[in-house]
């Protein structure tokens, strides 16, 4: 016996059954749609409905809020400026903001502005300009021999969120 030999027992796998194909077949005609209405045209799908009964998606709770003028920051990491200064698309000891970033390709649509995480290393000494930064990038840039300059004002409002 050989792998390409191998098959399954005979009425081991059944075929696709095909509908409306005469009234021998038993499955002629409505192709077992039943007669007229929504459900036996094409194209149709009642989605989420249970009969009347209240349907899934409205018997859960809603949680949550989103708030419409929140500030959406373009997200740049540590590794990602070092690898950057690596390629020779930044200078160390240059002055690093949102244009330097977008020049160097490691931002494309700032929105709000940039803000600097401190995920990976950074050994060039950089001075970055950029809208915010969390603690333990700062404290990376600064370690580097760098300076860090946050230009968006935190409020109350950004605090307690």
């Amino acid at each position: 016996m050989k792998l390409n030999e191998i098959s399954d027992n005979p009425g081991a796998r059944k075929g696709r059954t095909r509908v409306g194909r005469g009234i021998g077949s038993g499955l002629g005609k409505t192709a077992g749609r039943g007669q007229k209405g929504q459900k036996s045209r094409s194209g149709v799908a009642i989605k989420g409905f249970e009969g009347g009964q209240m349907p899934l998606h409205m018997r859960l709770p809603k949680r949550g809020f989103n708030k419409p003028n929140r500030l959406e920051f373009a997200v740049v990491n540590l590794c990602d400026l070092q690898r950057a200064v690596d390629a020779g698309r930044l200078t160390a000891g240059q002055t690093v903001d949102e244009a330097a970033l977008k020049v160097a390709g490691l931002v494309t649509h700032p929105r709000d502005g940039v803000r600097l995480l401190g995920r990976g290393e950074l050994s060039a000494k950089l001075d970055v300009v950029v809208a915010g930064a969390s603690a333990a990038a700062k404290a990376a840039v600064e370690k580097a021999g760098g300076t860090l300059t946050e230009t968006h004002q935190r409020t109350m409002a950004d605090a307690e969120a």
